[in-house]
């Protein structure tokens, strides 16, 4: 385990402390696809298909394009062991990624330099980096808003974060039996795929929630698309219309 000190922030977050620490244990595993991290793995592929198409909707990229996101700033919320903040810079963007677990950033920062990836990882919140002034073209925040203690509050960062016309892409899970029977019940209890307590089914947000959470943040809403878990193949795949357990969304803030 790599030892750091514990992050504290400077400025008002909606940051938890508890759920900073149950990432932060877990700090030298995210590299390792048969981890106790091992469903994020899975979940990796179609994750970034889902970035790829609404970078390319978004910029006016082609998936011919091997570098969409060159000369764009890139800022990844919540960046754990740098899982996407990686494929991002892969995808030719300059990526500030922050976590508020510094011990999830010195395991991002050792693996980036061992795939010669320039990544700037910082260990700081959101609401810390809004105080620098510093603003992006693309936001992400994935699979985190369920974590933090106000998501409105989160949202509202997340958007003040963008530059004038930028694209927020966000990642959580349906507040619906059936997320609670497979979120909790299948990937914890049964099939112990998580560590037991990783998510609390009253803090999972339904899509019209998150929509209205954007809104407030003075965002467009985009788009929204489920994902969907194939038991048997171990693998996600993207959906138009099962949204009832995991699903992405993307936004974007008014231009000028």
């Amino acid at each position: 385990m790599i030892e750091s000190a514990e992050y504290t922030a400077t400025s008002p977050s909606s940051a938890n402390p508890e759920e900073i620490a149950r990432f932060a244990a877990l700090a030298d595993k995210w590299w390792d696809p048969n981890g106790p991290l091992k469903p994020l793995h899975a979940l990796g592929l179609a994750r970034l298909a889902y970035l790829r198409s609404r970078i390319d909707s978004h910029f006016g990229t082609g998936p011919e394009t091997l570098t969409p996101l060159s000369g764009r700033t890139v800022l990844d919320v919540g960046c754990g062991g740098g899982l996407v903040s990686e494929p991002l810079a892969r995808m030719g963007g300059q990526v500030t990624a922050i976590d508020a677990a510094s011990q999830n950033i010195e395991v991002a920062k050792l693996h980036a330099e061992g795939q010669g990836l320039d990544i700037d990882y910082r260990a700081m919140t959101a609401e810390d980096l809004l105080e620098t002034g510093v603003r992006f073209d693309m936001v992400t925040a994935l699979e985190i808003i369920e974590h933090v203690t106000d998501p409105a509050a989160f949202v509202e960062s997340c958007a003040r974060l963008l530059k004038p016309g930028g694209l927020l892409i966000l990642s959580t899970l349906n507040r619906t039996p059936k997320a609670w029977l497979m979120a909790i019940a299948g990937a914890e209890y049964v099939m112990r795929w998580l560590p037991r307590g990783t998510h609390d089914w009253k803090k999972f947000i339904k899509p019209s929630e998150l929509a209205a959470m954007c809104r407030q943040a003075g965002l467009d809403l985009d788009h929204q698309q489920g994902l969907v878990f194939n038991m048997v193949k171990f693998e996600w795949s993207l959906s138009d219309t099962d949204l009832d357990v995991n699903y992405l969304a993307a936004a974007h803030s008014p231009p000028e």
